[in-house]
């Protein structure tokens, strides 16, 4: 059967990049199995890059994604963008034999802004189109945000069906967030979604004390804000399907992220993420 690769969305190891480096962090996920991983909030100075490239090679780990703004999250804001370290960012795909760069997030200054997020979008689409000629690929990946309604159409849709070039990361527990189905809406985006973002979406222990009943705002509080983000196949995600529908739709590699561990190291959570998608079948995945 055809299959994916599956990877690491190494956001949730910024912490022991600090900590113990990049190789050796790098070094704890060939030993856990992984052989891929999507590069974001890692400080992409030289030597970052060096140890990346360094790990990638001794252990085998295809760096799948870099992560690049496409300009300020916020007007002023440090870190690298394309529009102003454009050359910085190609050589250090090409260093790292990446041909994926992915812009994490709308900036914050302009979300809630149609006009403002389809013009983000157009520049987006430009950028996608130049870095084509170094073959690089530019992707946009999603929140829960994207599914804004305009005149009934998902703002994320009118991003789609407004660009030809530019590709979507789609992230399947900020789908289900959003109150779509994930495994369709992946249908959906054939031909635009190489990389997937494993995310699953559990509903967490409700912890009611006695003075959370003294104070009802309080307990309908923690009453409506039960969602967790899980370790893949430990919440209420489709796991399997939505897998199917991601390989179905063109999806090259399928990574795992949990933007929250809720106290629990990074390593255990990938650990158990990993565990649950070999006993799932896949295991040749890796």
């Amino acid at each position: 059967m055809t299959k994916g690769k599956i990877g690491v969305q190494m956001m949730m190891l910024k912490n022991k990049v600090e900590e113990i480096g990049a190789y050796e962090t790098m070094k704890k996920l060939h030993e856990l199995g992984f052989g891929a991983v999507e590069v974001s909030q890692i400080p992409m100075t030289e030597e970052n890059v060096a140890e990346l490239k360094r790990a990638s090679e001794e252990f085998n780990i295809n760096i799948a994604a870099l992560s690049a703004g496409l300009e300020p999250m916020l007007p002023g804001a440090p870190g690298e963008t394309l529009i102003n370290d454009f050359d910085k960012i190609v050589q250090d795909c090409k260093t790292l034999d990446c041909n994926f760069i992915r812009i994490g997030m709308l900036p914050l200054s302009i979300m809630g802004d149609k006009d403002e997020i389809m013009a983000f979008i157009d520049r987006a689409e430009a950028m996608a189109e130049r870095l084509a000629e170094h073959g690089i690929e530019l992707y946009y990946h999603t929140h829960h945000i994207e599914f804004q309604k305009y005149d009934g159409e998902y703002l994320l849709d009118l991003m789609k069906n407004n660009t030809t070039r530019l590709g979507f990361e789609l992230d399947v527990h900020w789908i289900q967030r959003a109150g779509v189905n994930p495994v369709e809406f992946v249908k959906e985006y054939k031909g635009r979604i190489s990389l997937l973002h494993l995310k699953d979406y559990r509903i967490g222990q409700l912890d009611v004390q006695e003075d959370d009943l003294q104070d009802m705002e309080k307990f309908f509080h923690k009453f409506t804000n039960l969602i967790e983000f899980a370790e893949v196949g430990e919440g209420n995600l489709d796991i399997p399907a939505i897998m199917e529908a991601g390989l179905e739709s063109g999806a090259q590699y399928f990574l795992i992220e949990q933007d929250d561990t809720y106290g629990v190291d990074p390593f255990d959570c990938l650990e158990t993420s990993a565990k649950n998608l070999k006993e799932l079948g896949y295991s040749d995945w890796f």
